[in-house]
């Protein structure tokens, strides 16, 4: 069964569909993944089936590789979001779970390289939840 699922960046200027299914789902992390997103990990997802359809934008989308690695992350040129991008010549796509506007029904696999995590990300299911902005 194949699956449709549409996404776009903060600004709306790149959108996008992906076509299939997510084989896995990672939250990395690795210092680039946390540099990368600003955050504790990256979210993101797999596939080595699915397709992307550029709806608009596609022109807007930049690239960074860091030298030497295998690390890369593609990002609007605009707004800076996170996006869609295909690896290993096209057989693999990696697609940024917020970067979805569409609910995806799969639960993460593995957080992973929790080696190198920040050291403020221990306990974080003590710390005050909100549904909301702080009053």
């Amino acid at each position: 069964m194949s699956t449709k699922h549409s996404g776009k960046c903060l600004c709306g200027t790149v959108r996008f569909e992906i076509s299939g299914t997510f084989e896995r789902f990672y939250l990395c992390h690795c210092s680039r993944c946390r540099k990368g997103s600003g955050s504790a990990h990256a979210a993101n997802l797999f596939s080595s089936e699915a397709e992307i359809t550029w709806l608009s934008g596609e022109d807007c989308i930049e690239s960074y590789r860091v030298p030497d690695a295998r690390h890369r992350r593609s990002f609007c040129r605009t707004c800076g979001s996170a996006l869609p991008r295909a690896e290993a010549g096209g057989a693999m796509i990696v697609v940024p779970a917020g970067s979805l506007d569409t609910p995806v029904d799969v639960r993460p696999n593995a957080h992973i390289c929790l080696s190198s995590r920040a050291n403020w990300d221990d306990g974080l299911d003590e710390v005050t939840r909100l549904d909301g902005l702080p009053g």
